[in-house]
């Protein structure tokens, strides 16, 4: 986390591991600082009809507390997800279909939705399902100084007296969604939109990064994003060939 000036933000450490899990179809396990989740992504499979969409597939997202019961704030929570993932997957090439993202708790040091939406994503890219494109979350506050920190951990949001999170997708670095509370100006809610549109290109990069070392890659799918860390494309590269 870092209070950020006109400078790149500074993000704590990333960790990602997919496919640990057996079970479900697609799985990650993801670490920004001491904040972490599991993800879990089972389908396409057969929907109940009662649930049933003609035209594409239904997208069921649950989040799973690390204790007790999920409450007011998982519902809301599954609903910034699922308006996320409903955005970038390419739900209509399977109609008449279930896919359900169940979402773990394992610990939470603060910016927990952006770090459920990171979980959400990789998780989706190891099921290989087709997306439009991918998205990063990222975590602003504003604290009482009226300076933005990216990333905040549970102290600095519990001080904050503004807090907000952004879903960025990879093409166009356009706000696929937005969650808010606390009070802020528009001055600061469009600096907070900038500042998220630049960490989510360290997001992304990790992204790239993480699924190059887990599959062997040397290049990664125009989709998704290959622009090298210089700007150029890495299939121009004549090592590639």
């Amino acid at each position: 986390m870092d209070v950020c000036g006109s400078s790149s933000p500074t993000l704590r450490e990333f960790g990602c591991e997919q496919n640990l899990l057996s079970r479900p179809d697609g799985s990650s396990s993801f670490v920004q600082g001491d904040t972490s989740v599991l993800a879990g992504v089972y389908g396409p499979a057969e929907v109940k009809v009662s649930k049933e969409i003609y035209d594409r597939a239904t997208l069921e997202v649950v989040v799973q507390p690390k204790v007790g019961l999920p409450s007011v704030r998982e519902r809301a929570r599954e609903q910034c997800v699922r308006e996320t993932c409903e955005a970038s997957l390419l739900s209509t090439l399977h109609p008449r279909s279930s896919l359900t993202l169940v979402l773990q708790v394992v610990h939470d040091d603060g910016s927990l939705l952006s770090c459920f939406l990171n979980s959400a994503c990789m998780a989706l890219m190891d099921a290989g399902l087709p997306m439009s494109c991918l998205f990063a979350g990222v975590t602003c506050a504003i604290d009482t100084d009226g300076q933005v920190i990216t990333d905040p951990n549970a102290a600095q949001e519990k001080e904050s007296r503004a807090l907000m999170t952004f879903a960025i997708d990879s093409t166009e670095r356009r706000v696929m969604m937005s969650s808010t509370r606390g009070s802020f100006t528009v001055h600061e809610l469009q600096q907070c939109i900038a500042v998220s549109q630049k960490a989510s290109d360290k997001i992304f990069q990790f992204y790239r990064d993480s699924v190059r070392r887990s599959q062997g890659l040397r290049w990664f799918p125009r989709q998704i994003g290959d622009e090298s860390r210089d700007g150029t494309d890495v299939r121009d590269d004549p090592e590639h060939h």
